[in-house]
Formats: structure tokens, sequence, C-alpha cells
């Protein structure tokens, strides 16, 4: 502050040899004249001949100057201007490009700029020396009140260090020369200090003070940066920090502290610390920007937990913070911002996906809870349109009697239907009292959440404890979900092992789920033959056949395309069959079919298979006939069960006004003539499944029960009836409408045996369930749906809500 005020002799040491505009260094002010001889000269001169001499050393005189003015000199209004230099330039009063370049000419002891100065640059090495306001909040555990003091603390600090850093900026530029202020290591002055010298009372107590502040901050360093390494590392934030958490007998970091030097040592490696000050900035500026996005983010967000106590706070003042420090990274370096972004964003991943086991309370989760919401209350609950539409995944998951899941391959499947970018909710049923058997709900969830992520199944997991499994799938069908993200699509478990149970119980609870999945108007995918599907590391090549026998919607045609989207499917073709009658237009159907796909964009072979209406066969009597004898024999050991007979009812075809696009295609080309003169006989006899009305039902159930006085069917071979009456008892004879459900039955499971016995999926319809819950119906019903599949190796049979799910307008 002395030599602020001083100019004069005072300071005479501080005078500085000039050739022209150029600073010289290396050369005594005794020395500094052109005399011939003179120790100039001769460095200009080389061999003290005047024709080898530097022409800007004859063409410029030399001037001695003080590199100290004072205040009163009017050196301030002369600094006030930029004096940027690139790498290698000189330094000169004067900016005209042949003073301060090269030109191809020794440097001889003129002094150089050793590296490219900016605004900006300056500002990034500048910077760290100001970084020491975050220490009372470092130390807030050593503080008896920290929400009174750091407040305080930290604006006192501000306003120190601020005061005291601009004060020394802009006293520094009223008092020293602006070659001076660019001499970056002193050249010209012979190697000093400027504050230094100009120190009171003597030079010695800047040049200690500096040296023990240098060590002091050092050495704190040093100690410090160990220990916050060591509770990182304790903390398990970052797993492979872990080696580190160690300490010392004497409780010492000794690990940390060695990774520590290693780290200060390859700074100091580099030889010149204004490299590295730069990105020393960003991470500071990091730190001050991330500390004031989290105060802007509570406050907006409103947490209840988040009360400063500090008055003045304003989140605006937050966000300006942020802007700031954003401003400044990027005004410094962009390429060292985006450097430390990248660096603190790999950390952040890292974090999340491998030591993200605590909860910290972090602003982020409170912004994704409050995005949700938002989005939540955004999102319609009615329908979607049809080109927004997607599978929204239930998955109901059987559990052992360990309350582990018992198919590991239903969620191996769920996870290849993600290109859906649905929801996925993983869900089972544990019979019991809630009361009772809470833990037995924890301990199904943990497995059940453990086997997705095996399987990598992104989504959610819940578990219902309920005294009847039926009635708690169907709580779970009814409730899952919040707004309008609720499941739409269900994927149910084939119940193996139906046939050898004595009880209903087997394939009720099953059906069961099918009526209340029917009756939510969600989809329904039942896979058979789940533990021969692929793993999600295998490739499987082939064919994925689709039977399209009733259009309900598309469903179809889209899980395919979704499959081929997995690596597991992805090299498989796709293969559509429709089935058509001897009187449909086959060859247009299939020219309209290809055009469809076309404008839906699926690239996938259409074949129309044509069915005849044949007359039964004797083996379709004989399974028919096994079926009601089975029946019969379970009917006999349940004494408290009435007998009955009934026929199947199968998937029910939307009426004319909601008909898809396919079904229109399919009809279109029906011969309606023919069908008009069908009588009632030959139209129950066709190939297409169908679900009648409950009116019709009803008058089907009057039919069946005539059969049961006359049973002998009317569309029946001689071959086929010596084979039904050759048994022990000839009087048992199956029922009609059962024979005719049993023909379609075959007569389909004979064409796509044939068909598709190498394909690697199969895809086709799943009837509906009879509306009757008689057992024995439900009973048959299963048993054609075995016969429907028999031989096939992977089955997918899909049941669509009704609603359109794909368009060409997408």
């Amino acid at each position: 502050m002395f030599g602020t005020v001083m100019n004069g002799s005072v300071f005479i040491s501080f005078r500085m040899c000039v050739l022209g505009t150029r600073l010289l260094k290396d050369i005594h002010i005794s020395q500094c004249n052109k005399t011939v001889g003179g120790e100039l000269y001769n460095l200009f001169c080389p061999g003290n001949n005047t024709k080898s001499c530097d022409p800007y050393f004859l063409a410029n005189n030399v001037s001695i100057e003080n590199g100290i003015k004072g205040l009163a000199s009017g050196v301030f209004l002369t600094n006030l201007g930029d004096s940027f230099l690139e790498d290698g330039q000189y330094i000169a009063k004067s900016h005209d490009p042949e003073e301060i370049n090269r030109l191809d000419r020794p440097v001889y002891n003129q002094v150089m700029a050793d590296i490219t100065t900016s605004f900006t640059l300056l500002i990034g090495i500048f910077f760290p020396s100001v970084t020491g306001i975050m220490a009372g909040s470092n130390r807030s555990g050593d503080l008896a009140d920290a929400q009174k003091s750091i407040p305080i603390g930290t604006i006192c600090a501000i306003l120190t260090t601020s005061t005291v850093y601009l004060s020394a900026v802009l006293l520094f530029a009223g008092t020293v020369d602006n070659l001076l202020l660019r001499d970056k290591f002193g050249q010209s002055i012979g190697g000093r200090l400027v504050v230094a010298n100009i120190a009171w009372p003597n030079e010695w107590v800047i040049l200690i003070g500096s040296f023990l502040s240098t060590l002091g901050a050092g050495l704190q360093s040093l100690t410090g940066a160990p220990r916050l390494l060591q509770a990182i590392a304790k903390d398990g934030i970052i797993p492979f920090l872990a080696p580190f958490a160690v300490s010392s007998s004497r409780g010492e970091p000794t690990r940390a502290l060695l990774l520590t030097v290693t780290i200060c040592q390859c700074g100091i490696l580099l030889g010149n610390v204004d490299y590295l000050a730069p990105l020393l900035s960003m991470f500071f500026l990091m730190c001050y920007g991330f500390v004031n996005l989290a105060c802007a983010l509570q406050t907006l967000l409103r947490t209840p937990n988040w009360r400063p106590r500090f008055k003045y706070y304003h989140w605006s003042l937050s966000f300006i913070g942020l802007a700031l420090c954003i401003a400044v990274m990027f005004m410094t370096s962009w390429y060292y911002a985006l450097m430390a972004m990248g660096m603190a964003g790999l950390i952040y991943k890292y974090i999340e996906y491998r030591g993200a086991e605590k909860e910290w309370g972090d602003g982020i989760r409170g912004l994704a809870l409050s995005a949700a919401r938002y989005s939540l209350l955004r999102l319609e609950e009615a329908e979607p349109h049809t080109k927004n539409w997607r599978p929204q995944i239930l998955l109901l998951a059987k559990l052992t009697s360990e309350l582990v899941p018992k198919y590991r391959k239903m969620f191996t499947f769920t996870s290849q239907l993600k290109a859906g970018k649905g929801l996925t909710v993983c869900v089972s049923v544990v019979s019991g009292d809630y009361s009772r058997s809470s833990s037995d709900a924890i301990s199904a969830k943990q497995n059940v959440a453990k086997m997705m992520e095996e399987e990598k199944v992104k989504g959610f997991v819940d578990v219902l404890i309920s005294r009847e499994i039926s009635e708690g799938i169907s709580h779970l069908i009814q409730t899952t979900g919040l707004g309008g993200m609720k499941p739409n699509t269900v994927i149910l478990g084939w119940p193996y092992g139906w046939r050898q149970s004595e009880e209903e119980q087997s394939w009720h609870t099953f059906l069961h789920a099918v009526r209340v999945i029917t009756a939510s108007r969600m989809a329904l995918l039942v896979p058979k033959g789940i533990n021969f599907f692929p793993d999600s590391t295998q490739k499987m090549s082939g064919n994925i056949d689709i039977w399209w026998i009733v259009h309900d919607g598309g469903l179809l045609m889209l899980l395919p395309f979704l499959l081929k989207q997995h690596r597991t499917w992805k090299n498989c073709r796709l293969r559509i069959f429709t089935v058509a009658q001897m009187e449909d237009n086959s060859i247009q159907m299939k020219k309209d079919l290809k055009t469809f796909l076309y404008h839906l964009r699926i690239e996938a072979e259409v074949e129309v298979v044509e069915m005849t209406d044949n007359d039964i066969s004797a083996y379709t009597y004989e399974r028919t006939l096994m079926m009601e004898q089975r029946n019969k024999m379970v009917r006999e050991l349940r004494l408290n069960k009435k007998e009955s007979l009934g026929m199947v009812d199968f998937n029910e075809i939307p009426s004319e006004e909601n008909m898809p696009l396919v079904q229109a295609i399919v009809d279109h080309h029906h011969d309606i003539k023919a069908t008009k003169n069908q009588t009632q006989e030959q139209k129950s006899r066709t190939i297409r499944f169908q679900e009648p009305s409950e009116k019709d039902e009803d008058k089907q159930n009057q039919t069946d029960g005539s059969s049961e006085k006359s049973p002998t069917p009317s569309n029946k071979s001689p071959a086929a009836t010596n084979n039904a009456t050759s048994g022990d008892n000839p009087a048992i004879t199956p029922d009609e409408n059962n024979v005719r459900r049993m023909h379609t039955a075959v007569k389909l499971n004979e064409v796509i045996s044939k068909r598709s016995y190498e394909a690697q999926l199969v895809i086709l319809n799943l009837p509906g369930p009879p509306r009757d819950t008689k057992a024995e119906r439900e009973s048959n019903y299963m048993e054609f749906l075995e016969v429907l599949t028999e031989g096939l190796e992977r089955v997918l049979m899909v049941r669509g809500s009704g609603r359109e799910v794909i368009t060409i307008y997408s």
C-alpha cells in the first residue's frame, strides 16, 4: 500500500529497459544504451558488425522507464484498456503487429508472452484464489449455532474477500506500469516480486508470509482432502473407492493420503499451474452452482422440510447465482466447462448405478416426484388414441410355497416386450390373512423384485394378501395403476396340470381371471409352454407365425413387431395366416391384406388358408367322448356337483359399426349369398370362432337340454357312430355341440401343426371363456384349448380388448 502513493527514487530499482516499445530482460540499467561495443549492442549486433545488427534495434531508441509509477502518475487510465497477447508475441506498449510479432527474427533478450491470454482465461486463473467463502459451511459440524453463524459468516467472508481482492486489482492497475504488469515472471526487473519490493518495512515480510501461506494452504488441503475422500469411501457412494476407507493404527487415512499426494504430484509435474487453474475453477463454480440449484429447487418444489431461517432468501437469487456460475464457466473455457460437466455427470451416473443404496434426500428425487405428479395429472384417464396405444403390462406371477416366482421365463418374456416403452407392473397374490401374513408379502415382494432385476424388467412390484387367490387377482386387475397410467395388457400363466387335478380350482382361478380381464376391457396374453421360451441371451432364427382367426384390434400384429425389436427375436420373420372358407375370394383377400400390412409398415408374409367343412371324423368323436367321460368321472367324485352338459363359447366378434379394418377385408370377400342360403345347422359348423349373444346362449342351453334326452348327433359319420358306441356302455354318446366345437379345434390344430410345425413361436387368438361358470363347461373349454394347441412347442394365445391398437396414421 505504501508503494501506491510513492513515486521517485525509492523505487529506482524497479526501472526497466525498453527498446522502442518492447520490454527487455537480463540487462542492467547501466547497460541500457546503444553504445557501440556495449552489452546491448553486442547482443543485437553479433560480431560487433553494424551490417549484422537487428533491423528493429537499428530503427528504435533505448529508454529507461519506471516500473512503479504511483497513483499520481495517471497510469490507471492507461491500464484500463486490454493488452492480451498470444503465446510467443513480444510484450510491447504498442499493439501494432510489427511491434509484437517475431517476423522470423531472433528473440535476443526481448520479453515474450508464454501463454495466450484473454479476459475469460485470466478469470479462470484468478478465480481459485478467491474460493474460500465456503470454509464456514465446510466446518458446520464444529459450529455451536450453524444456522445462525453460516449466513452471517459467509456474507462477511464474501464482502471481505471481495473488498480485498478487488482493491488489490484496482491499486495494482493504478500504480504499476502496463509493461511490468504483463511481465509474468518479473524478468525485466531481475525476477523480483513487485509486491515484496514495495512492502513495508521489508520485502521479507511478503516473501516469508507468502511462503507460509502457501505451505499452510497446501498442508490444509493435504490433510483435509484425504479425510473427505475417506468419508466418501466409508459412505459407499462410489464403490471402487472402498479400499480407501481403511484407517491406519493411529486413525490416519494413509491410503487416501497417498492417493491425494499422487494427484497433487500430477498437477505439479505439469510445470505450469496456469494450465490447471481453469479446470480447478470449473469444479469450484460447479460446486457453487449446484448449491444454488439445490436451494432453488427445494424452494420451488415446496419441500416440507425445506425451511430456510435466513429471511432475506429468495429463489431468484439462487437462479441468478447459478446463471452466473454457468456463464463464468463457459466464459473461462468452454471445453474445460464441458469436460468438468462430463466428469460430474459420469460420477453421478456411476453413483446412481452402483452406489446409490442410501437415500440422501437429494433435490433430483424431489424434482422427479413433482414431474411425475404433474405428468399424471395431465395424463387423461380416457382411452388413448390408437397412435399412442402401447402395452401397459400387468404380469400375474405365480409363487411357489417358498414365495419365489415359479416361472422365470414369464419375466423373460415380459422383458422382451420392453420395446413398447410402456408401464410394467409385476404382481402376485399370496393366500392368507394380511394381519398375520404381512411378513410373507414383504418377502414375496423382495423375491419378485429380485427376479425382475435379474431378467432386466424395469417396472413396479406389488404383492397382495387375500383369502381367495381368484379374488386377489380380481382386485389387482381392477385397482393396479394410477390415473391414466393403468395396465391395459395382462400376462397370465397357463394352468399346467389341470387335467390331473381332481379339484376344479386348478382351472377355475385361470378362467375367473380371464373373465375379469375381459370385463375390464384389457388385452390378455397367455404363453403356453413357457419353459420352452428362449432366454434373453439367446438369438432365435426362423418364423413367428400369426394365426389370425378372429380380428380384434390388431394386437396379434403389434406383439410380434414388438418382440422383433428385441435381440432374441430380431432375426425371425413374420408370417400371417388368416382362415377363409371355400366361398371366400382368397386371392383378393390376400392381396388386400398385403396392401394393408404395407400401409402399416410391417414386413410379413401373408397366406390365406382355406378350410373345408368336412364330415366329422371318428377321431373327433373319440376325443369328445374321452373328454365327457373324464368329466363324468370327476363329477362322480364330487357328489355335491350337479351333472350338466354344455357347449363351449368362443371369442366374440366385434359388431358391424366397430369392426376393425382387417375384419372388414375378410368379410368383404365372403360370399354373402352363399351365407344366406346356409341352413342353421351349416352356420353352426362354420370354422370361425364365435361367441353367441346372451339370447342365443339361452336358446342353445335349451337345445342342450333336449340333446340330453336325444343325445344322438345328426351329423356324424357311420364310422364314427360305430366307434362311439363300441365301448362298454353303448348308450353313452357325445353331445352334438361338444362334437362340433371339438371338430373346429381339431381341424384348426391340424392346419396349424402342418404349416407351423417349425415355427419358433405361434401366436393365435384365445377363444373367450364360457359365460356359464359350471364346472363341466369350464372343463370342456380347457380341453378344447389343449386340443387347439396340441403338438405346438411355444404358443402365445392372445385375446384383444376389442379396440384398434394399430393404425396406418402414425
